[in-house]
């Protein structure tokens, strides 16, 4: 950066100054939604067919002149009214917690340290850095800058970028898409450079606040998870229309009682009505993107979640993901010479101190890179008592990085105002074409290069030219450059990344290494890992010479990309996808959006990541890890398994409470559920499928069975036809019951006896539904609290409808001995004992 302003005499807003303008103008930001107020809720629960159902039976019970039957209907009213405001509220808590965490970051001055902060406190008066892929957190004017272009178009709608310009000492602002003016606006991208500006405006006054709430949200397309179960639900309700249509009508025609037909075809319609899908699926989307979180990984798009179970390939980037990003100069080579660099090494010989002087002179004053302030740190410590460093020489102008050339230059001024003296630095071979090298000369630096590279070092040219024209030119080429020798970088790799990349293998994941350092380098680095067939490189040339179906067969194969630009990305996971693989993909710059897009689950980094990545990308690394990808597939295997056991449960439970509100009427026997004991089951039910299940652990083989298929559905035939199969079972337990019940001691005993039994089978379909791979017994050693109190919860309940005398009167049960209650506990086990068989003859297996 052209720093005529020197960053570490800024001091910025200090903290209580910041704090201080929050409170009086606001967060920086455009007016968000409003939390739903309970009114609001009041009014989306009455839109509920539940709540229409229970008004309805109220009011059925209301004409028969059963007032307390009536009352305590419409008491549930508000019992699911508080369940659904608890539900509501734990949903909007989670995804106000990830909005925080979603928020366009910024780069402050604070207390004269850099600091990064949600975009949301950046205040009126903060100095903010920009840099390459970020996006503008506010309207302000630029201080200073290098090369800094702007892309306005979503506030113009011009494309081509503007050039931007430090202010005159005028702090006005200007309209946008002006070529060469100093103002910025938030929302907008950096595409090129960097600078430091001020923030004039923040929130409504910005140019972004002026166009209004059209910008505030983004609306995003259903999932399949979603259409899947919209589908579902729309069918069983067609069924329930038909089934109430029936009973209506049978129980009409053969008991001549058409206002109890009504009622006993509302309870049938509470039977059926699967209110608990969206209400699962919703619950465990957020509260999956809460856990998520909890791992450091953001999660942006929901349908991530459900894709993570089936990715087949992870694509990774080898700096900052597999290793530290903690550069430290490991060995120089000056041309002839190399020179191995240790910890305690403070003293270089002679001829290496051009090489990191130069080296030096090539990257910024005040370096964000990590390449960068290792060489500023390696000379500060080497060099600092020789003529080699310049502190007081001026930055005139910078050539830098483009997709043509891949180095870049300073061009400095000594204080005596000498010629001109440019350092460049960048990749050997773009240095290489900078300095004109000769065949021979090319060939030895091929021979360098793969010595260092073998030793898994990241390698970067240096060079100096010098210029004695008073007028710069245009281009690096039109200088005179001077080959000065290679500096190469170690970069120690994650303690934890072996153990994640063999826990891939066994999950049936390839891992898949992208670097655009030297194969060497990617050898050496993916050996340590443990990457499988680390001989085995593709180039980025001989990317480029592949056409797309011989690049579609070579993928199938090779494991590890080097010398790859962010480009070429593209191509790679278009070449795994039409091998029908599921691709998650890692980037961090600007040029990576299209890839992460096109991935089916795009991985952005939050660390050193760009905002445009984030924002083109399905998951956020909050640190730049790859174990935390590795925990995030695996916690997303266990949302998809949790969600599956919940719907399982969901469909079994429904089952037998549907038959018994139906055979009752067909065959002309007493009812056995009404309405006050169907709420009550649903008391039980939903808290079962939407935080019983959503809070299991991990089965213990999740990291090590193979991906789940892509185009597997939730709602597939196995799942729902074991589902329904455990139904069943309860079904005909409940009813032999029920018959006993009826020849034993007549009417009320048999409906409290099915009914209580019913209870235990709907407990046992809870435990025995907490997993499809371990038994009952072994699933109560994991922990589960949310279990307890469900459990808990239905036997006080169980209890007070059975001895308590105004609510045993009200669900019409009679009291029952031990020995009875024995015998629906047992019948209650019995029911889901096959199926506990099933599993450990499937184990054994």
């Amino acid at each position: 950066m052209v720093n005529e302003l020197d960053l570490e005499k800024i001091k910025g807003l200090t903290e209580e100054e910041a704090t201080q303008k929050i409170k009086e103008f606001g967060h920086n930001e455009l007016p968000s939604t409003e939390q739903r107020s309970i009114f609001a809720i009041v009014l989306e629960v009455i839109r509920e067919p539940m709540f229409l159902l229970l008004i309805a039976c109220g009011a059925i019970y209301l004409v028969l002149g059963d007032l307390q039957e009536a009352l305590m209907l419409l008491g549930f009213v508000f019992v699911i009214m508080g369940i659904t405001f608890y539900q509501e509220r734990k949903t909007e808590r989670t995804l106000e917690a990830l909005r925080d965490l979603s928020s366009p970051r910024a780069l402050v001055i604070r207390d004269g340290r850099e600091k990064r902060i949600p975009g949301r406190e950046v205040v009126a008066g903060d100095i903010i850095m920009l840099k390459e892929g970020d996006r503008v957190p506010a309207d302000g004017v630029i201080l200073d800058c290098s090369n800094l272009l702007i892309n306005e178009s979503l506030l113009t709608g011009e494309s081509v970028p503007v050039r931007k310009v430090q202010c005159g000492g005028l702090m006005d602002m200007h309209p946008p898409g002006g070529d060469g003016l100093p103002s910025i606006y938030s929302g907008t991208l950096v595409v090129q450079g960097q600078g430091l500006a001020q923030v004039i405006s923040i929130g409504l006054d910005t140019e972004m606040g002026r166009i209004g709430k059209r910008l505030q949200t983004l609306e995003t397309e259903d999932t399949n998870l979603q259409r899947e179960t919209r589908i579902l639900v729309r069918n069983m309700a067609l069924l329930g229309v038909a089934l109430c249509a029936a009973v209506v009508v049978i129980y009409g025609f053969t008991r001549l009682d058409w206002l109890n037909g009504f009622l006993a075809g509302i309870t049938l319609a509470m039977a059926i009505l699967p209110e608990e899908f969206p209400v699962v699926l919703t619950i465990f989307l957020a509260l999956g993107a809460w856990r998520i979180s909890q791992k450091n990984v953001l999660t942006r798009r929901s349908h991530a979640i459900q894709a993570l179970g089936s990715t087949t390939v992870l694509c990774v980037d080898k700096t900052g993901t597999l290793t530290l990003n903690q550069m430290s100069v490991g060995k120089i080579m000056n041309g002839t010479d190399f020179f191995d660099v240790t910890l305690d090494t403070n003293h270089l010989p002679e001829s290496f101190h051009e090489l990191v002087e130069f080296s030096i002179l090539a990257s910024q004053r005040d370096p964000f890179d990590p390449m960068e302030k290792s060489l500023k740190k390696f000379g500060n410590n080497t060099l600092q008592e020789t003529e080699h460093i310049h502190e007081d020489w001026k930055l005139i102008k910078e050539y830098p990085l483009s997709q043509e050339l891949l180095a870049m230059s300073h061009v400095w001024q000594s204080p005596d105002g000498a010629d001109y003296i440019i350092a460049a630095k960048g990749a050997p071979e773009a240095v290489a074409d900078l300095c004109h090298m000769e065949p021979h000369e090319l060939e030895q630096l091929s021979r360098n290069i793969s010595q260092m590279a073998g030793e898994g070092l990241r390698i970067i040219g240096v060079a100096r030219g010098s210029f004695t024209q008073k007028d710069l030119p245009g281009k690096q080429h039109d200088f005179n450059f001077q080959f000065m020798g290679l500096v190469g970088f170690q970069d120690p790799i994650r303690a934890e990344v072996p153990q994640a990349v063999q826990e891939c293998y066994q999950a049936g994941i390839r891992v898949v290494m992208i670097t655009g350092d030297y194969p060497g380098t990617a050898r050496n680095i993916a050996q340590k890992i443990g990457l499988n067939q680390p001989e085995m490189v593709i180039t980025g040339d001989e990317l480029d010479a592949m056409d797309d179906e011989t690049l579609k067969d070579r993928v199938k194969d090779v494991n590890i990309f080097a010398r790859m630009v962010p480009e070429m990305k593209l191509r790679l996971v278009e070449a795994f996808k039409s091998n029908g693989e599921t691709v998650a993909m890692t980037g961090d710059g600007v040029n990576d959006a299209p890839a992460l897009k096109s991935a089916q689950i795009g991985i952005s980094m939050g660390g050193r990541g760009t905002d445009v990545a984030r924002e083109a990308s399905d998951l956020v690394l909050l640190e730049d890890d790859f174990s935390s990808i590795v925990a995030t597939v695996k916690m997303g295997r266990r949302i998809y398994d949790n969600l599956k056991k919940a719907t399982a449960y969901i469909f079994a439970v429904h089952v037998p409470i549907i038959g018994m509100s139906f055979l009752p009427v067909v065959f002309q026997w007493p009812l056995v559920l009404f309405p006050v004991q169907i709420v009550f089951l649903e008391l039980i039910i939903d808290p079962a499928c939407s935080v019983v299940f959503e809070a299991e652990p991990p089965e213990k083989d999740v990291m090590k069975r193979p991906p789940r298929s892509s185009s597997e559905g939730l709602f597939n035939r196995k799942n729902i036809g074991m589902s329904v199969l455990q139904g069943i079972v309860v079904l005909i337990f409940v009813l032999a019951i029920y018959l006993v019940g009826l020849n034993w001691q007549g009417e009320a005993s048999a409906r409290t006896l099915s009914y209580i039994t019913l209870i235990f089978a709907n407990l046992a379909l809870i435990l025995t539904n907490r997993s499809w791979s371990r038994t009952i017994y072994q699933t109560l050693r994991s922990p589960n609290q949310a279990l307890w109190w469900v459990l808990g919860g239905a036997v006080l309940f169980l209890a007070a409808i059975l001895y308590f005398p105004p609510l045993q009167q009200l669900f019409k049960f009679c009291p029952l001995n031990l020995w009875e209650i024995l015998l629906c506990l047992a019948a209650g086990m019995l029911s889901v004992l096959w199926f506990e068989v099933f599993k450990w003859f499937k184990n054994r297996d």
